[in-house]
């Protein structure tokens, strides 16, 4: 027993499923469902179908002639089955059915598949003729897919058959037969018939052309000899003749002059001083075919190359004047034309009227003259075939003579025929020629910026005018954050992102950054829900687009808005928004070639859009990861006032970072550096380097040894650390560069050094600025090169500024035209650091800055004589005692009795340890009242104390125990005559 392949699986009770709002992409293929969500959308019944009639529904003649044959051979192809073939006009109603036997023809009649009724998508649901009509391409449905209930026992496919000039469907074919008989090999059937219709409308096509090209030649008097349309121009020796750049102007002229419904002439400027004019003639066939021929004369310049002039039989008189035209010209082919181009206006040669010949055919009215179009002198209606039109006074001008020269040949501006058409034809040819320089156009300017909103603007910036009035972009917040889009639909939550038109007022839609909500039944929702282009070419018939706001679209309406068409912006199977181009200046509607453009040139936005969206996020992703990076608040140290600004560029986030780090003593450290890359791996790097130094801070290393870690600790990073490196342009590290600096407020010292890094600018309190002549290190990562230090000593309220090359740098000026300028800033400057840093951004910023920015500036302060106590103590046991009484005396007089018991157990410890452990000289111990209280004991051993935790049989080793448990920090940090042991306790 044979099964229907769709009463297997999923697709079964899949349409249940789906009209009951369940998800069934799984079960069903994309078309069917997408047509399926199409039919509810509409408000479709499956279990009842009211489908119109239509008498006399036929197509033209010309169409039924290319489909004749066609037909006749797929039915006879199909005999010895039973399948039935349709053929449907371009709105889905039947015209004609054909073969099938008698059992499949009556059921085909009960659900009124038949000629005349109507067979398209809104009206019965998914089949092969309407589906195919949305879909705009061959489909086959079979069984279980239908919408309708009661077309679920057939199987049929599709395909629209277009006008191959047009690109318009002027039909539909479709083979239909019983379900338990359907074959998807329907389809390759169905589409090689509806190609074979084309492939006839197309040489109908070319027939016409032959016949307005004799018709033309017979009117003009010599069937014989006609010159052909040169291929290629020949090389002239005077060099003045028309080139390729020449002829493809003058074919694109004529092809806009064929086009144009009022216009008889052209005049078309071309190099050298020589202009050419256009004449079109009405051409008519023998058999009634109606066309236009275009003719071209050049002057003002060299002769044409292309044809060449022959002298005219005897007694034949010209058309213009009547007069003997034995010197007229005589078009012919090949020659090659020599001599100045004369103004003279060119004669036709008519064949001399006969008395037996009987009256002529009436000639087509002619072209209505205008006093300002000079066509209305130069051209005369072509009467019917092999009829000569009868001249037309051209002008009260005498006419100069042509000269003839010894081969047989004369000088003059002579006309030759440079194309022959139909309007509609030259119509589309101008049309296709315009969609292509708009979709080159679209592809330059659209997507120049890696900016969602941007992009879509210029979606518009180009469409508008020549292509719609009116377009609207809408996208869902999440994609204005860098998100992935969830799934959109009807009722989802857009935002109008962009908005282009001709006149100034949005005709009442709605505006840039509103919030946009489409009911179900618009057009923007039903492709949101089906992923597919939907075109509305009357807006006023359009009940579901009009449901969104009724009284604000009847508005809209009244101004002038007639057609429409959505388009989903697509990009990578993920549906990012929606694109609404309307028509109201523009008189023509939209059909089906505007939709396949409008869908072109929304993909390439699409691209664009999801490129700026990933760029979006990946830029907001690596942002965030460096701001969380950086430094936030303000650090917890006196000694200098610091303020600081980071800005990242445009192309992207970069390495830029700064740091200021309390250390030891009261004194400070001032970091900047930067990374060499942009993106998450440069934020990455950049983390990892501020976090290095800050433990190489911890350790108290002078400012040369520290950099010497950092470079250490770069190169192991370049290479992998110990595991093999990847080779990718982000794996390296190598470049980044560092200024590190080490302020002191008791002595006032500031010790800096770099490596590869811009020098520092002092300003001093007077103003006066000075870059820091300061020795540059290799940048990090190269290895094997000692890093220099230069010690200052600052007056108290001077700025250090520190910043990154992004700052004085850029394409458009060097490094030593932004210190100058930056210089300039700074100088007799008496601002606070917040306000130099405002001020120096204002001045070197650009305005799209290439490259990030990091900007420090310190104001520093002093710890005066009045917060510090110092005492030099001989190494002595004896001493701890009155170094336990100076420490409770200072401590009283500056009002901390509550840290005296404290500090003096934690002084007498350290000094205690120092005599004992140190290898002689003098020992100094030194309080500082700072935001701390600050008890430092000094020697000059290079022995570090060690924390251990002491056996309970042990005498000692208990000290620095009780040291850490007392104190807040504790360490050690090494100077050139030794050592100095410190703590801090916290202020009451």
């Amino acid at each position: 027993m044979s099964v229907a392949w769709d009463d297997i699986g999923g697709l079964v009770d899949a349409h249940e499923r789906f009209l009951a709002g369940s998800l069934v992409e799984s079960d069903v293929r994309d078309s069917v469902l997408d047509s399926w969500k199409r039919c509810r959308s509409v408000g479709l019944q499956p279990h009842r179908l009211l489908v119109p009639y239509t008498e006399g529904v036929t197509l033209d003649d010309r169409f039924l002639r290319a489909a004749g044959p066609v037909l006749g051979d797929l039915t006879s192809a199909l005999a010895e089955v039973s399948m039935t073939i349709a053929l449907c006009d371009g709105q889905g109603r039947m015209v004609q059915r054909l073969g099938g036997d008698r059992q499949l023809r009556e059921k085909l009649d009960a659900v009124q598949f038949a000629p005349g009724f109507d067979a398209s998508e809104p009206v019965v649901g998914t089949n092969g003729v309407g589906t195919a009509l949305v879909e705009r391409g061959p489909v086959y449905i079979a069984g279980r897919e239908h919408f309708a209930d009661c077309l679920q026992p057939f199987a049929c496919a599709g395909a629209p058959v277009r006008d191959p000039l047009s690109g318009r469907i002027e039909a539909v074919l479709d083979i239909t037969c019983l379900r338990d008989q359907g074959d998807p090999a329907m389809v390759r059937m169905v589409r090689e018939a509806a190609r074979g219709i084309e492939a006839r409308l197309l040489d109908q096509a070319t027939q016409r052309e032959r016949a307005l090209l004799a018709a033309y030649r017979r009117a003009d008097g010599h069937a014989q000899g006609w010159p052909r349309q040169p291929e290629e121009p020949r090389p002239d020796p005077d060099g003045g003749g028309l080139d390729r750049i020449d002829m493809a102007v003058l074919r694109e002229k004529a092809e806009e002059l064929i086009a144009s419904p009022h216009r008889t002439f052209d005049e078309v400027a071309l190099p050298g001083g020589r202009t050419a004019t256009l004449l079109l003639r009405q051409v008519r066939g023998a058999t009634g075919e109606t066309g236009v021929a275009v003719e071209a004369r050049v002057a003002g310049g060299p002769r044409l190359r292309h044809v060449g002039l022959t002298a005219s039989p005897a007694g034949a008189r010209s058309a213009a004047t009547g007069a003997p035209a034995a010197a007229a010209p005589h078009l012919r082919v090949g020659a090659s034309a020599q001599g100045p181009a004369s103004p003279a206006t060119p004669q036709r040669k008519v064949p001399p009227k006969r008395a037996s010949t009987p009256p002529a055919s009436p000639a087509l009215p002619p072209h209505t003259a205008n006093a300002h179009d000079p066509s209305a002198i130069h051209t005369a209606p072509v009467a019917q075939a092999l009829t000569a039109p009868q001249a037309t006074p051209a002008s009260p001008a005498p006419t100069a003579p042509a000269t003839a020269h010894p081969d047989g040949e004369s000088a003059g501006a002579d006309g030759w025929l440079l194309l022959i058409g139909e309007p509609g034809v030259g119509r589309l040819a101008v049309l296709a020629r315009r969609r292509l320089e708009l979709l080159h156009d679209a592809s330059v300017r659209i997507g120049t910026t890696l900016d969602v909103t941007r992009t879509a603007e210029e979606l518009a910036e180009v469409t508008v005018s020549r292509f719609a009035d009116f377009v609207a972009v809408d996208l869902p917040d999440s994609v204005l954050r860098g998100e992935e889009p969830e799934a959109l639909g009807g009722r989802t939550a857009l935002r109008r992102v962009a908005i282009r038109a001709v006149r100034r007022q949005p005709h009442n839609l709605y505006d840039v950054g509103d919030a946009v909500e489409y009911v179900p039944s618009t057009p923007q929702a039903r492709s949101l829900e089906t992923r597919q282009s939907v075109m509305e070419p009357v807006l006023t018939e359009a009940g579901g687009w009009i449901a969104q706001d009724p009284e604000r679209l009847e508005r809209v309406l009244a101004a002038g808005i007639h057609s429409l068409i959505t388009v989903p912006l697509r990009a990578r199977g993920t549906t990012l928004g929606v694109v609404s181009f309307y028509r109201s200046l523009q008189p023509a509607s939209f059909e089906d070639d505007d939709l396949s453009l409008a869908q072109e040139l929304v993909g390439r936005a699409a691209i664009c859009i999801d490129n700026a969206r990933r760029y979006t996020r990946e830029h907001n992703t690596a942002l965030a990861l460096q701001r969380s990076l950086l430094p936030r608040g303000r650090s917890e140290q006196s000694a200098v006032e610091v303020a600081y600004r980071y800005l990242p560029a445009q192309a992207g986030v970069g390495g830029d970072w700064f740091d200021v780090i309390p250390l030891s003593g009261a004194r400070v450290a001032l970091v900047v550096g930067d990374v060499v890359g942009h993106g998450l791996h440069a934020a990455a790097t950049m983390g990892r380097l501020r976090t290095a130094v800050h433990n190489f801070c911890s350790l108290d290393l002078s400012p040369d040894d520290l950099l010497t870690h950092l470079d250490d600790l770069v190169c192991r990073l370049d290479r992998g650390e110990g595991w093999a490196a990847e080779n990718s342009p982000d794996s390296g590290i190598v470049g980044a560069t560092c200024l590190y600096a080490v302020y002191d407020p008791v002595s006032r010292r500031c010790t800096l050094t770099r490596a590869g890094h811009p020098l520092p600018a002092v300003v001093a309190p007077d103003g006066t600025v000075e870059f820091v002549d300061l020795p540059s290190g290799p940048p990090l990562g190269l290895g094997g090169m000692p890093f220099e230090t230069v010690e200052l000593e600052l007056a108290e309220g001077s700025r250090l500024v520190l910043y990154t090359d992004g700052l004085v740098e850029d394409r458009h000026r060097d490094i030593d035209a932004g210190l100058d300028k930056l210089r300039a800033v700074l100088a007799g400057d008496h601002r606070s650091p917040e306000g130099t840093c405002d001020a120096v951004l204002d001045a070197l910023l650009p305005a799209r800055p290439g490259d990030d920015v990091a900007l420090l500036v310190a104001r520093t302060h002093t710890l005066g004589a009045d917060r510090v106590a110092q005492w030099e103590l001989p190494s002595d046991p004896a001493v701890v005692s009155r170094a336990r009484m100076a420490v409770t005396g200072q401590l009283a007089a500056w009002g901390l009795d509550d840290l005296a018991f404290t500090t003096e157990l934690v002084a007498s410890e350290l000094v205690t340890n120092a005599i004992r452990h140190a290898t002689g000289g003098p020992v100094q111990l030194r309080l500082l009242r700072d935001r701390a209280l600050i008890c430092e004991v000094s020697d000059g051993s290079g022995t570090s104390p060690r924390l251990r935790q002491a056996r309970s049989t042990d005498e000692g080793g208990r000290g620095l125990f009780l040291v850490a448990q007392l104190t807040e920090r504790w360490g050690t940090r090494y100077t050139p005559q030794g050592k100095i042991i410190w703590t801090e306790q916290r202020l009451p």
